[in-house]
Parts: C-alpha cells; structure tokens; sequence
C-alpha cells in the first residue's frame, strides 16, 4: 500500500532527468570517462546536488505561487524597459535555443538508431535527406500532439527506465575497478580538467528545466502542503539521471579503442571486453536519450514561450500545439536536411550563459522573499547553500560566454 501511495503521488520529475540526459550528456560523459578515467565523477556528484536544490526551489515556486517561472517574470512589476528585456532574453535562450538543440537531440537518437537500422539517405538535388532524423522528428512531435502532460509522462518514466537499465547494465559489464570509481568522488582539479569539469555540470544544469518543472509542478501539485512529495519526485529523478551519467561516464573509461568522435565509437572500443552486446545497449541508450530529450526541449520550450507572452499552456491549446510545433520543425529541417546550424547553437550557447546565473539568482531572490512565499521561503541555511550553487551558475554562464566569444 505505501509503494501504491509512494508511485501514485510521485511527479514529473522524471521528466526533468529525461531532458538532461540528452545525446550532449552521454557525449560528455563519455569523453570525460574516456580522458579522465573515474577522475571526474566528483563534478558529476556536485551537479546532482546542485539540480536538486535549484529544481526544488522552482517547483516550490510553481506550487506556492501557482505561477510557473515566465508567468511570474510576466507579472512582475518592474521598469517596462527591463521586463522587456528580461521577456526577450528568455524568449531567445529558451525558444530559439531549444530549437537548436532539437537538432542534436534528433540526430543523436538517430545515431543510436543506425545501430538496429540503416536508416536511407535520399539526394534531391544538392540536398541530402536524413529519413531517420525526419522519422524521428516527426514520431515526437506526434506524442507531442496527440497526448497529455500524463500520456508523456508516463512514455518518458519508461523511456528513461529502460535508458538506465542500458547504460547501468553496460557500466557493469565493463567490471571496473571499484576502488577507483570510488576514489573518483574526492574532488581534484587539474587545468586540464576544467573545460571538462564545467562541460559536465552544464549538461545537468539546464536553465530551460528550472522552468519546465515549475510549470509542471505546479500542474500536478495543488496544496504546498504536498512539497514533501514534490521534493521527493525531484530528488530520486535527479539522483536516478546523476547516476546514469556516472554510469556513461565509467563506460567511457572502459573503452580501449583510439579516436573517439561520438558515445558510438565507444561501443566499438568496448567489443573486445564483453563482445557485440556493448554495441546494442549503447545505441538503445543513445536513441532513448535522444528521444527523451527531443520530447522535453519542444515542450520547455512552448511553456516557456506560452507563460512569458501571457498564451494558454494547456498542451493541446493552440498556441501550445504552434510554439512545439515550430520548435520541432526546426530541428528536424536542420538535421534531416544535414543543415549544422553553428551560428545558431553559437548564439543560443551564448544566451543561456547569460540566463543561468541570472535566472538562478533570481529564483534564489524569489525564494527569500516571504511576501511571495510566505511560511515557505527559504531559510538562511538554504539561502546560504543556493547562493554557493549560484556562484557555480555564474561560473558556467562565464565559461559559456568566454567559449563563444574566445
């Protein structure tokens, strides 16, 4: 009865794993496991706790205030000239850089798909098109359309369970040594390191997900004296994605092949210590992370589109079905059509360095404020812990703006 009651009032928060852990993370993970060995498993560590804590304050907001986070940046009484600013910032980060990523996030499940099937090229002129790229594009805009927040999610829980058990099972098959991947959590920092370090808590701390899981949250939980399931629901899904990159990660270290371009050249490398098996469980968890992720992008994104500009976000309402639709369409122009929208990802990459520290420190703010939270606002203690995450936010936004200006 209490596993009935556990699973029934649990959340979106699986979700929110779903989106971070995208065909980046595994890339990422893999080239850290792949560079650094277990080294790097302490940054992996320090971004679960990070996520949970800035994730619990955005569905916290989203439950108290019943606004999710554009809602309450459009509601905001402040100078016309900075709302519209802060309105037009999100709008680019999120909507436009969503759109971007859809591309990868497409062609990464593709990746994982030419594993079980050669998807077939089409030339039409100078044009080459990707039908498994399209296919894929167009089998997640449909699940977009045609369901309901809890038709999704309930594809992305599974989705996202079978990716575990894929990489888990894969990290184990490799038999490490445990003594290392342990002595990977005690924190050390080499200049060497440092890109890989910021890359890897990048990958889990996404600004577009602080406001997916307040729209969410806010959805599935009506009463804040429900925050305790809520902080649960966020809590295990974060764990349950933080363990899955370590899983990547452990996987990565394994391989014993030379040039690595992608995660699926890890499967080759990983042939000859455990045979062909490492092949198809790694192409399943490539085309799960891109599946799940290619499902949430388009959805953080019309959310975040909807509330800012005041449009309803029911998901089936119009303005929801146009803003998914756009973003998705996008993505699957760029990678079908084998289009590398450099200059695009260049700018969304720069938008959202600017958006994390700030959207971060702003949820932090809104968090201490007991005339918008009332009894629910944060303590010092965790005034204090979330402004340490935030210099690590702002850190992530420098390097982000430094890789894209440098």
């Amino acid at each position: 009865m209490k596993l009935k009651s556990f699973l029934k009032n649990l959340g979106p928060g699986p979700i929110i794993a779903a989106a971070f852990i995208g065909p980046g993370t595994v890339t990422v993970c893999t080239l850290a496991g792949v560079n650094f060995g277990f080294t790097l498993i302490w940054a992996l560590l320090l971004s679960v706790v990070a996520t949970v804590v800035l994730q619990e304050i955005s569905g916290r907001i989203g439950i108290v205030t019943r606004q999710d986070l554009g809602q309450l940046i459009q509601s905001q009484k402040q100078h016309p000239l900075l709302k519209f600013l802060s309105i037009g910032l999100v709008l680019l980060a999120i909507g436009l850089g969503n759109a971007a990523y859809e591309s990868g996030n497409i062609s990464g499940s593709n990746l994982g798909l030419q594993i079980f099937w050669e998807s077939p090229v089409f030339q039409i002129g100078d044009v080459s098109l990707q039908s498994g790229n399209f296919l894929l594009g167009i089998f997640a805009l449909a699940l977009l359309w045609l369901g309901t927040y809890k038709t999704l999610e309930r594809v992305l829980v599974g989705l996202v369970i079978f990716m575990s058990f894929a990489f888990i099972i894969t990290a184990f098959l490799t038999k490490p040594d445990w003594s290392l991947v342990f002595k990977g959590f005690v924190p050390s920092i080499n200049p060497a390191e440092l890109t890989t370090i910021v890359a890897l808590i990048g990958t889990t701390v996404v600004p577009y997900n602080l406001f997916l899981y307040a729209s969410l949250a806010k959805n599935r939980w009506e009463d804040p004296r429900q925050l305790a399931w809520m902080r649960k629901d966020i809590g295990i899904s974060i764990i349950l994605g933080g363990l899955v990159s370590m899983a990547i990660l452990m996987v990565g270290a394994a391989n014993i092949s030379g040039e690595i371009s992608n995660a699926i050249d890890v499967s080759k490398g990983l042939e000859p210590v455990f045979g062909s098996y490492a092949k198809y469980l790694m192409g399943f968890g490539l085309l799960a992370a891109g599946l799940t992720s290619s499902i949430t992008a388009p959805l953080a994104g019309a959310l975040v589109i909807c509330g800012v500009l005041n449009w309803s976000q029911e998901i089936k309402s119009g303005p929801m079905r146009i803003a998914m639709s756009l973003i998705v369409g996008l993505g699957i122009i760029f990678s079908s059509l084998g289009i590398k929208p450099i200059e695009l990802i260049t700018l969304a990459q720069l938008a959202n360095g600017i958006l994390l520290p700030l959207i971060s420190g702003w949820i932090i703010y809104i968090a201490a404020q007991r005339s918008i939270l009332g009894d629910f606002k944060n303590n010092l203690f965790q005034t204090l812990t979330a402004v340490l995450i935030w210099l690590i936010t702002l850190l992530l936004g420098l390097k982000s703006i430094w890789t894209v200006l440098g």
